[in-house]
């Protein structure tokens, strides 16, 4: 008889998608071959997304590890969506007798469906065949916490929460303050806050939740949601924090090393900070002269990879035009202290280089780990998503971080005397906060090596979800 199927749902984005393989890869790894792996591919709306899912595929087919990718029938996306929460909630739902279709036809016993967070519509799929249903959460421990306690606050909360006064008090964490919140819970009125109310609400009829964090890294949220004090003493779903799960996979011996790696085999350790702003961060022009100036006036080197505003008809950033974007003179008077990156940059290798000793990040929950993992203390820049509340539990909770003022209402303006501020702060050896943020990082990252290694608290978490999966096999009728 063939092995169980663990049955995965992801949605295309690169910080899901890819998160969510990884974690099955290692819960397969783990179950000996006592488990097998499915996974239901959406055709994702636009050609861009299509061929980079088409090109995570091959790579996964071509790993030899028996992934079976399973393509579900295209639908029509919908239209005149608000934003992404909205879009990417109603678009998954359109799958939901397509999955039901492809799940039903396993001629293997189902052990578990796993689903995305921006899933939780699938769950009646799950309970109409009677398969167990696991959420996975992308984010922090942290971020989870404020969902489970969300219902909640939307009903003690009257007003907007960019509009309430003091602060919001989340077990596990130091008192929050409203404008840190994720952007789409700011604005009650909007379909992108209804939808993050409805998954959170629906995360409790979970079997269990898998998030990709460890255990020392956020252990008082973590007690508190085992503890039921995020959702009024009702117990929440069994946690797994199985993380840091990360594709930690690099450019072959063979290959030549990219040109940013081999600028920073030129450059003194530790003596770089590198701003880097995930897959959908990019700068306009004005934004783009501040950190120029700010760069140039804090006088550490740096490594800056800029992307320009997306194409009309896009959504993606562009390979930067520096004529455009950059002050007249500038990469002329930096010559010597900084490279300036057009185009997509390997981040993972450039984090691992001795020479980087500081990252002025995003804020993405998959980009923070990948820090700690290689202990570079950071100054968190929060675009979109939840990256405000991930840089005030950086910065506020966690340590390995040193704050810098971001104007949310101008875009996520930063001045250019503020970036200045933060990456001496950063990087200067005589700075206090920066000694703690490396003193931290250096910590965190000891802690989450030991947690993914056997015996450690993340390789046991997923040893007790294997165990709980195993249990709930359950075979299709033919």
């Amino acid at each position: 008889m063939a092995p169980p199927t663990v049955v995965f749902f992801p949605f295309w984005g690169a910080g899901h998608l890819m998160s969510m393989l990884d974690a099955g890869k290692r819960l397969l790894a783990r179950s000996g071959g006592a488990l097998s792996l499915t996974v239901l591919v959406m055709q994702p709306p636009t050609e861009n997304d299509r061929s980079e899912v088409a090109g995570h595929i091959r790579r996964e087919e071509a790993s030899g590890l028996g992934i079976r990718f399973h393509h579900l029938p295209a639908v029509e996306p919908p239209t005149d969506c608000v934003g992404v929460e909205e879009f990417i909630s109603l678009f998954v739902e359109l799958h939901a007798d397509h999955v039901k279709v492809a799940v039903s036809a396993l001629t293997c016993p189902v052990a578990a469906v796993v689903l995305d967070l921006f899933g939780t519509t699938l769950l009646d799929v799950c309970r109409e065949l009677d398969v167990p249903a696991y959420v996975y959460f992308t984010a922090n421990a942290a971020s989870y916490a404020l969902m489970l306690r969300l219902p909640a606050l939307h009903e003690e909360v009257t007003v907007d929460f960019e509009d309430m006064e003091g602060m919001v008090y989340l077990p596990g964490l130091p008192p929050v303050p409203p404008s840190s919140f994720p952007l789409p819970v700011m604005d009650k009125k909007n379909p992108n806050y209804t939808w993050f109310v409805y998954h959170c609400r629906r995360f409790m009829e979970a079997d269990g939740v898998i998030i990709n964090t460890a255990s020392v890294l956020e252990q008082s949220v973590l007690a508190a949601i085992a503890d039921g004090r995020c959702t009024h003493g009702v117990p929440a779903p069994t946690v797994y924090p199985v993380g840091p799960v990360l594709s930690l996979s690099m450019s072959s011996p063979a290959e030549q090393p990219h040109e940013c790696v081999r600028w920073l085999d030129l450059q003194p350790p530790a003596s770089v900070v590198l701003l880097c702003f995930g897959s959908g961060g990019f700068s306009t022009a004005t934004q783009a002269h501040e950190t120029a100036h700010g760069l140039e006036r804090s006088g550490h080197r740096f490594l800056w990879v800029l992307r320009g505003p997306p194409v009309a008809g896009t959504q993606q950033p562009s390979d930067a035009n520096f004529g455009e974007l950059l002050p007249e003179g500038f990469l002329e008077r930096t010559n010597e202290k900084g490279l300036v990156w057009p185009r997509k940059a390997p981040q993972k290798e450039i984090l691992a280089h001795a020479a980087v000793g500081g990252f002025v990040t995003h804020g993405g929950w998959n980009s923070i780990l990948e820090s700690l993992w290689y202990g570079v203390p950071m100054v968190p820049w929060p675009l979109y998503a939840e990256q405000h509340f991930n840089a005030f539990t950086l910065v506020a909770y966690m340590g390995p971080a040193v704050a810098m003022e971001v104007d949310r209402k101008r875009n996520n303006f930063v001045d250019a005397s503020e970036l200045e501020r933060a990456v001496k702060a950063l990087m200067d050896s005589d700075s206090d906060d920066g000694r703690k943020a490396r003193e931290k990082a250096t910590e965190m990252k000891a802690a989450c090596r030991k947690a993914v290694e056997e015996g450690g608290s993340s390789y046991s978490a997923l040893g007790r979800l294997y165990e709980d999966i195993r249990k709930g096999a359950v075979r299709m009728s033919q």
